[in-house]
């Protein structure tokens, strides 16, 4: 598939493919698109994938790859689009995933992936979706974050964070989804989360938070879904 040196797009997705991803597809070098999602590839992801520096899609997706991140992947500053969802990938999420500035959605959940999640994420500001829930992930929400003020959707549920929800979670005014749930947070509800009022759907359930429920939770009135469960909270519903 390497002397295909003229692809633009290469599709492969839905299949039953197995086997390892060749390190040959580096050689092309004009992919926009590599789609080769739902299969059942093994291996790990080759480093050669950062030579394709066109590329704008990137879907390896319900595979069964091992192995870490490449740091590789860093020289694909044209992604807008990259889902590394459920495979078996472990380590840490290389830092080098923060030069991917056109980046609007990052799919790196249902992993193994351990370690803190990068500060360096903060630099991509054109985010829409950030998904890294179903890891290994440990330590704080980096305070970047609250700085990517184009976000959606922002699931961090099923990891092992630590630490508060910081007053800045109130920038976050595009928010439409906001899974936090299944971590190890601690202290209260910070009154800021009622300036997200595009909230629809907001799971902090199974945490350790304290102290009581904001009343500015009723400025959220296109919520459809609340779930504060399995908390240490305490007061009265306001």
């Amino acid at each position: 598939i390497g002397n295909l040196t003229n692809l633009t797009y290469l599709w492969l997705f839905d299949n039953q493919l197995t086997g390892s991803i060749s390190p040959e597809i580096g050689n092309l070098t004009n992919l926009m698109d590599l789609w080769l999602y739902d299969n059942q590839l093994t291996g790990s992801i080759p480093s050669e994938i950062g030579n394709l520096t066109n590329l704008t899609w990137l879907s390896l997706s319900f595979n069964e790859l091992t192995g870490s991140i490449p740091s590789e992947i860093g020289n694909l500053d044209s992604l807008t689009w990259l889902s590394l969802y459920g495979n078996q990938l472990t380590g840490e999420i290389p830092s080098e995933i923060g030069n991917l500035i056109d980046l609007e959605s990052l799919w790196l959940c249902c992993n193994n992936f351990d370690g803190e999640i990068p500060p360096a994420i903060g630099n991509l500001t054109n985010l829409i979706e950030l998904a890294l829930h179903e890891n290994q992930l440990t330590g704080t929400i980096p305070s970047e974050i609250w700085n990517l003020t184009n976000l959606i959707k922002l699931y961090l549920s099923g990891n092992e964070l630590t630490g508060e929800i910081p007053p800045e979670i109130g920038n976050l005014t595009n928010l439409a989804e906001l899974y936090l749930g299944d971590n190890q947070l601690t202290g209260s509800i910070p009154p800021e989360i009622g300036n997200l009022t595009n909230l629809e759907r907001i799971n902090l359930w199974s945490n350790q938070l304290a102290g009581s429920i904001p009343s500015e939770i009723g400025d959220l009135i296109n919520l459809t879904l609340l779930s504060l469960t399995s908390n240490e909270l305490t007061g009265s519903i306001p």
